[in-house]
């Protein structure tokens, strides 16, 4: 049983990697080389071949950057490394929270400072050589520090109540697990805009003028409650353009990047928040959240049988069953079924965009988010040809120019 789980976890990353590099392959030999007629009057055909050669050099670092963690995670179970870790921990602590704590914050140290050769390359060569970053070094290594800490402080907190839970009861302990990771998340969902966006980046009132005026009455018109529009300095980091619309209730805002101002006109960047707003409108934030719920709850679920199952963590060389070594599998095992959940995930999300979408649209205002999302795309350099299996498997919204398509039906 144990040789056969071993093998097992063999298979599921090989496949796993094969398969995301299928999906790869078929994405980049679906690449238009002519541009498109649809968006020929937004797009010179030097930027499209820019895009083309963007893409390109993205697809080449993510493809060595999973190669290198896959070969990574091969050696480390044929050397037995997991359980060599289990070993050295053993060796400082062998407290039942401590000593999940400690193996998971080694594994995640390592993991980072693995991830930043590849997240420096791709800041300060590709995303400077396409003239989208405008980081310094300084505040690139300062967001790094911040984002590790707050990832340890927030998922390190979590990961000891769930520990604390296991102390108490392995088999009511996901019950438990799942209420305070679901509070958790309910909370991040009503605040994240308020506690974590300040750490980043800075966000000020939209000063009173036209755009605030044109704001003001679409909401009006649509009977939508406009708590707070807010301007973010997007332009710190990168020239790429956003808007969203975050929390829910009273405590909802809209948020604004500073680079949006420069690329569309105030009639498309209103289109763009009734989009938001047709997400608020359609309720589509606390029907997500419930999905993400409800998954988290049938993750636990099957994970708290998972534990019990001692050769799950024989086959990674680890005698004495445990928590962290456990989990490690299960992180395996389970990769698959999330991408299969991930997957029925993004088609909803995709059917939340084209309703969004068609709230704007209904509301007068088609042609604008069309232009809209054409200069966005533009000047993103955005893949406006992903093959239809990339787009099935891994895309939270649609094509642009399906979006385009059910755009000017609706109008």
């Amino acid at each position: 049983m144990v040789t056969y789980l071993f093998y097992l976890y063999l298979i599921l990353i090989i496949l796993g990697f094969l398969g995301d590099k299928t999906l790869d392959y078929l994405n980049i030999r679906h690449r238009k080389k002519k541009l498109p007629h649809w968006i020929e009057d937004v797009y010179p055909e030097d930027k499209y071949k820019k895009q083309q050669a963007y893409e390109s050099t993205h697809d080449r670092l993510y493809t060595f950057s999973g190669l290198v963690s896959t070969l990574i995670i091969l050696v480390m179970l044929f050397t037995d490394g997991f359980a060599w870790l289990d070993q050295l921990v053993r060796s400082v602590t062998s407290h039942p929270i401590w000593l999940p704590v400690w193996y998971f914050a080694i594994i995640m140290v390592v993991s980072n400072l693995i991830n930043l050769p590849f997240s420096y390359y791709n800041t300060f060569v590709i995303e400077e050589r396409f003239g989208f970053n405008r980081m310094t070094r300084t505040t690139f290594y300062i967001d790094k520090i911040k984002t590790w800490l707050m990832g340890g402080f927030l998922g390190g907190g979590l990961f000891i109540f769930v520990l604390y839970f296991y102390s108490l009861t392995q088999d009511y302990f996901w019950m438990l697990a799942w209420f305070v990771i679901s509070a958790f998340t309910v909370f991040m969902t009503m605040f994240y805009s308020r506690l974590i966006v300040p750490l980043f980046n800075k966000q000020t009132p939209l000063e009173p003028g036209e755009l605030r005026d044109a704001i003001q009455v679409f909401a009006d018109k649509t009977d939508f409650k406009l708590e707070s529009v807010f301007l973010i300095d997007g332009s710190k980091r990168s020239t790429k353009a956003n808007a969203y619309l975050t929390g829910m209730g009273n405590k909802k805002r809209i948020v604004l990047y500073d680079t949006l101002l420069n690329d569309l006109s105030t009639d498309e960047i209103v289109a763009v928040l009734a989009h938001e707003i047709g997400h608020y409108k359609r309720k589509h934030t606390p029907k997500q959240l419930m999905i993400s719920i409800a998954q988290l709850g049938l993750t636990l679920v099957i994970l708290s049988v998972f534990l019990k199952f001692a050769p799950f963590s024989q086959a990674l060389g680890v005698e004495t069953a445990s928590f962290h070594i456990g989990l490690v599998a299960f992180g395996i095992i389970y990769s698959p079924i999330s991408t299969f959940l991930g997957v029925g995930l993004n088609a909803w999300s995709r059917k939340h965009e084209y309703e969004a979408d068609a709230y704007a649209a209904l509301n007068g205002y088609g042609n604008q988010l069309v232009s809209a999302l054409k200069k966005l795309s533009v000047n993103n350099l955005s893949n406006i040809h992903p093959h239809p299996w990339y787009v099935f498997v891994y895309y939270s919204h649609p094509p642009l120019w399906q979006r385009i398509k059910a755009i000017m039906t609706r109008k």
